[in-house]
């Protein structure tokens, strides 16, 4: 997740301050992914660092405000037109859960699975709930209400992903069943009877 990039896209609209900007992060995003204060100061110093934002000033209450540079909008942009890279996808805590049970000893794989499933089902109706909320929200509100319609988006995707996820692990766990019924189909090779050992001859053979 780019924070430096979401805090960039909310100064565009004009100047914030660290809490608002906090705010604002997690009112568009469903507060899917919190912030704490601390996380966007230290992003925000090391924006000013790469001369993408400066501070502008103090608002009436004292709070310094940000604005951001020409440089932090031409960044932002190029942002927006790039695509996410998935050459060096994020670690994924469950695949590797997965990957490290098959064989860990005392560790029933499909254990695992299917607690997860039904964790993953349970995401995937709070999130369809959720959705619901946000539809009536759009529709009251209309497309006006910026913060609705990107929760709607953020929720639809969080949907889509715990439905493939689902799928994944029924796929998991057949490719485990299959694996078990032929390990179990295949004998166990035996070994081969040892070569019969021929006698050397001794003496030598009788004429007559």
């Amino acid at each position: 997740m780019s924070i430096r990039h979401g805090l960039l896209a909310l100064l565009e609209h004009g100047p914030r301050y660290g809490s608002q900007l906090r705010t604002e992060f997690e009112s568009r995003t469903g507060s899917t992914w919190p912030l704490n204060v601390g996380q966007v100061y230290t992003t925000l110093s090391r924006l000013e660092r790469d001369g993408m934002v400066v501070q502008d000033g103090e608002d009436e209450a004292g709070h310094a405000l940000y604005a951001i540079t020409d440089d932090g909008r031409a960044e932002l942009h190029t942002w927006f037109e790039r695509p996410v890279d998935r050459t060096s996808p994020a670690r994924d805590e469950l695949s590797i859960k997965l990957a490290m049970a098959v064989g860990a000893p005392g560790v029933d794989i499909r254990d695992v699975i299917q607690s997860q499933r039904r964790h993953t089902v349970q995401a995937m109706q709070d999130y369809t709930r959720l959705k619901a909320q946000a539809i009536s929200a759009v529709e009251k509100n209309g497309a006006r209400a910026r913060d609705d319609v990107a929760w709607l988006l953020v929720l639809e995707q969080l949907i889509f992903q715990t439905e493939a996820e689902a799928r994944w692990l029924d796929h998991c766990e057949s490719r485990l069943i299959r694996l078990s019924a032929a390990a179990a189909a295949t004998p166990e090779a035996t070994p081969s009877p040892p070569a019969p050992q021929t006698r050397p001859r001794t003496g030598s053979a009788t004429r007559r």
